[in-house]
């Protein structure tokens, strides 16, 4: 897919692809997300009214999940070398305290991604695949026979575990997203000022300048 051309002052940080990817990512997180909660509790159940009733919930979220699961991959394979964690990585999380306090004077550089936004990567990589692995198992009427009813259990109880923590990832995602001020442009216009890739990420903004 062709990407525009950045503005002067900005540098290209994702591509048209890439960001329709996200929102699709995102958009098939809340719908599976709401309908899924709609099940674990008897108070949440009238969140099954969003995707039409109980049924077509029961029916729609096993779908939605594994249409996340997939859109995901392809994210994953595509920056998860990027989000190796690093020697810079660890000094980097050592001073994290001092830059949730507002001082980042301490923060070493970091390349595309930082430990914490590599954390919540690989965090929902594993939940993703976990929710995945276990919603086979208990998929009613195609898989679920397949498996013993101990397994399926044991399934549901991951399951229910996993989407807490990919939920609880999500939400911080979006808070340091929103935070760190100029970081939505990156998924909604595709590039970044200059300024901001030279403070949240020095080495990426060195390499992409390289020459200028």
């Amino acid at each position: 897919m062709k990407t525009s051309t950045p503005q002067r002052g900005f540098i290209q940080r994702y591509s048209d692809s890439d960001r329709i990817n996200h929102w699709v990512i995102a958009l098939l997180f809340i719908l599976a997300g709401l309908s899924g909660l709609a099940f674990f509790h008897p108070s949440l159940f009238f969140l099954s009214n969003l995707v039409g009733g109980g049924v077509w919930a029961r029916i729609l979220h096993p779908f939605l999940g594994v249409a996340m699961f997939l859109s995901f991959l392809g994210l994953f394979f595509k920056l998860w070398r990027e989000n190796v964690l690093n020697v810079a990585d660890v000094e980097w999380q050592r001073h994290s305290i001092d830059m949730l306090s507002g001082d980042k004077s301490k923060m070493p550089p970091v390349g595309k991604y930082n430990a914490g936004q590599k954390g919540v990567f690989w965090l929902m990589s594993v939940c993703l695949l976990v929710l995945l692995t276990t919603g086979v198992m208990f998929w009613q009427p195609w898989f679920a026979g397949s498996f013993p009813i101990i397994l399926r259990r044991v399934a549901v109880l991951l399951h229910a575990a996993s989407a807490v923590a990919l939920i609880l990832g999500v939400i911080m995602h979006v808070y340091a997203a929103i935070w760190v001020k100029g970081t939505v442009r990156a998924m909604t216009r595709g590039t970044v000022s200059e300024a901001w890739a030279k403070q949240n990420h020095a080495l990426w903004h060195k390499e992409m300048t390289k020459g200028k």
